[in-house]
Formats: C-alpha cells, structure tokens, sequence
C-alpha cells in the first residue's frame, strides 16, 4: 500500500471512528506499528489529526475530509455518473461547475468529449473550484471563468462575497452541482455554509440544475442547504439507487437517471 493509500485509509477510519490506537490502525492496513506512528505523526503536523497518547484523534468538531483524500471513495461510479452527466451538456452551453470529486470528473469527461475539441467557445466553464479551473485552463476550446472568493484548503472552492459580483453577472444554460446529501424533503446540501451560498448563486443564475451524486448521498442530511429538490431538473446517479428512491425524487419532479 503506498502512503498516499495508506493516509487516505488512516483518515477515513478515523472520520468513521472519532480516535484510533496505533495498534488497532496497524492491525486494520496491515503495516507495522512504526509506519502507523510516522504517518500519524505526519498526518499531525499537517494539522490532519491531533496526535494522542498511543494514537490520534480527528482534528476539530466539524472534521472535513480533505478533497484530494476522498478521491478513491466509489471512484467508478462517479466516473460513470460523470460521462453520464457530461452527454447532457450541449456545444456551445454555459455550464456552472461547484467543486468536489464527482464534478471534477465530470470536468474531465467533458475535456474528452470529441464533439468539445473545437469551437469559439465549445463550452464556457464557470468555476469556483481553482482544481476544475486548473485542469480545463489548458483546452483553449473552452472559456473558462473563475469566480473571485477566498480558497477553502478543504475543498479548492472560492467562496465569500467576491464570488457574488461575478455570479450576479451572468446566467448560465446548466448548473452541475456536487453535494455532500440530497433528500426530498430537505433538498440539496453541502458541509459548509459559504460553499452552500456559492452553490445556491450557481443554480439561481442556471435554467436547469443537474446533481451529479453517486447513492450513499441519497436520503442524507447535511449541515448547509443548497436548494430544493423540487430545484432540481435532475439527478445522476448509479445503479445503486433504491426503486422507492427513484420514485419519491420523480413525485418531486426530479428525471433520474441512473447509471
């Protein structure tokens, strides 16, 4: 296991758990009790964990798994909830991007597209994830627009009042958003409340809405509403998706499609 595998394991147990011994995180991946101490102390010095006596424990109340440790969580299926939502993008559209996993691969599916190679633009991207931004910049088919904010290290995002001049500006022909939960009743929702607002601003100034979110996010809460699902045009997601699930977000008014 490398150590990027390795810290990104160590980090999701102790999301999962609140505190985790040294011998018990050895036992779990498998590696010596010496390597658990170096990567502790490691992950410590990054202000990751907080490094206890004989383990570690989450760094703060609110623990937010950085991006770049939650790639790997249903990677396949975001790859494929992201084709899917890239093929219901058009040539020539404005498309709003929040930050996250599933949307940086929908980026990414967007930046094969053949029928996206040329055009004056072939798409204009608005962004206020400075990692989407970074990777599309190089295609000098797409326009790429970033907001102005302040970058949360958590997620990439630019968030705060900067970005509002910028978003109240222009409108867009489609709004992809990544969210930490979606649930009928209580909507889209995010982690944190200034990526919320920014997100809320994105699916304001768009015609439709597009969630892009693999099942383990169906039916949760979280923290900071975006919107409605009753907001929402649809939803992509994989094939894990419970029959009734489906049926409540169609009563919503939510096309699902599952991939």
């Amino acid at each position: 296991m490398s150590r990027d595998a390795r810290w990104q394991a160590l980090l999701e147990l102790l999301v999962e758990r609140g505190r985790l011994d040294v011998e018990e995180a050895a036992a779990e991946l498998s590696v010596s009790a010496a390597t658990i101490r170096r990567d502790f102390d490691q992950l410590a010095e990054q202000q990751m964990l907080v490094r206890t006596r004989g383990g570690a424990v989450v760094h703060g109340v609110s623990y937010e798994l950085p991006l770049r440790y939650k790639t790997a969580r249903h990677a396949s299926e975001k790859q494929r909830i992201a084709k899917a939502v890239a093929g219901l993008v058009a040539p020539g559209e404005a498309v709003g991007l929040t930050g996250g996993t599933t949307t940086t691969e929908v980026a990414r599916a967007l930046a094969v597209r053949s029928d996206l190679a040329s055009g004056s633009p072939a798409l204009t991207i608005v962004t206020n994830a400075l990692n989407i931004a970074n990777e599309l910049a190089v295609r000098p088919q797409f326009k790429i627009v970033l907001t102005g904010g302040v970058a949360r290290p958590q997620s990439y995002e630019l968030v705060g009042p900067l970005a509002d001049g910028v978003l109240g500006q222009i409108t867009l022909d489609v709004a992809v958003l990544g969210v930490v939960a979606l649930d009928v009743t209580h909507g889209a929702a995010a982690a944190d409340e200034a990526e919320a607002a920014i997100n809320r601003l994105l699916c304001e100034r768009a015609e439709r809405v597009i969630v892009a979110a693999d099942s383990s996010k169906l039916g949760q809460r979280a923290f900071a509403r975006i919107c409605s699902a009753e907001s929402v045009d649809t939803l992509v997601t994989d094939v894990a998706v419970s029959g009734d699930m489906v049926r409540r977000f169609e009563e919503a008014g939510v096309t699902v499609v599952a991939v």
